[in-house]
């Protein structure tokens, strides 16, 4: 077992944010063990210093905290229960930091079963991006017992700008999550469309980029995945297919509730589309692709 301040880690998904996230914990003077399917992502970690274990269960066997960046909890299931699952490793007391945007319903039922096998869940979903993950500067919409945040405080400073405490048990971070989704990936479908409205009709998208980057129907969104459009830039810096996951997690949470969210369901619909045209794989801007489709034109405008 390390210095409390500065726990071993076995971390769980070396991807578009995991691999950053990673990186930031090495230069913090963790010692950092990662598992991940791509060997492109696993040599990108041993060239920054880190070593890599075949297995989840390898991983964690000489962790104090195992961080789970991946994509679903289909595959946080595997990763901790699966052939080789980390929770078979993971000492007496571990730390389970999980990153993954999930339902409320699976995070709630992972820490209790967490509990009883003596282990911690720290109910840590996060925003920001590949960009912001690897500067240091994700945010952390997170609950958990003091007791997990006390051992995840060395982790929050080497990723996080900022961390949401919301509450002592898990389930409330992956909900603010699930809520946060909901905006975003209806803030990126209102975007395509008005940008597609714009070329349409015969507007300068670039011009209308910058007015309603000055206006009141701008969007943090708007703002960051419009240049991808107008760039005709489709490099995925996140998916259309996170979106149609995510989406899909936002409006079978408000099938839970019995909620009606007809906004989310049509932005669904049209990530939906995006991805059944070809495109999920894209950069989630991609989305405006349907509409260019539909009318037989583009959006993207030469720089000035």
């Amino acid at each position: 077992m390390s210095d409390k301040n500065t726990p071993d880690i076995a971390f769980i998904g070396l991807g578009s944010m995991g691999l950053g996230m990673a990186r930031n914990l090495l230069k913090h003077g963790h010692k950092v063990v990662g598992v991940d399917p791509s060997a492109a992502a696993r040599e990108a970690f041993k060239a920054a210093g880190g070593a890599i274990a075949d297995t989840p269960a390898a991983a964690s066997s000489t962790a104090d905290v195992v961080v789970i960046a991946v994509v679903n909890d289909r595959q946080v299931e595997t990763v901790l229960y699966g052939k080789n699952g980390a929770v078979s490793g993971l000492r007496k007391g571990g730390l389970v930091m999980q990153c993954a945007t999930v339902p409320a319903a699976f995070a709630r039922t992972l820490g209790e079963r967490l509990a009883e096998t003596g282990h911690v869940l720290l109910d840590a979903p996060m925003s920001g991006g590949r960009a912001r993950a690897e500067s240091g500067e994700l945010t952390f919409m997170a609950s958990g017992t003091p007791g997990a945040f006390a051992s995840a405080e060395s982790i929050f400073a080497a990723t996080s700008a900022k961390v949401f405490r919301l509450g002592g048990a898990p389930g409330i971070g992956s909900l603010v999550k699930t809520v946060n989704q909901l905006l975003a990936g209806v803030h990126i479908a209102a975007a395509a469309e008005a940008v597609a409205l714009a070329a349409k009709a015969g507007a300068d998208t670039r011009a209308v980029y910058e007015v309603i980057s000055a206006s009141a129907g701008n969007s943090w969104m708007f703002g960051n995945r419009v240049p991808h459009m107008l760039d005709d830039d489709y490099a995925p810096l996140s998916a259309v297919e996170i979106f149609v996951k995510d989406l899909g997690l936002v409006l079978g949470t408000g099938h839970e509730h019995r909620l009606p969210l007809p906004m989310a369901a049509a932005a669904h619909q049209l990530f939906l589309a995006a991805a059944g045209a070809g495109w999920g794989r894209l950069d989630d801007a991609a989305v405006v692709k349907v509409y260019e489709q539909a009318g037989g034109f583009k959006v993207s405008s030469p720089k000035r």
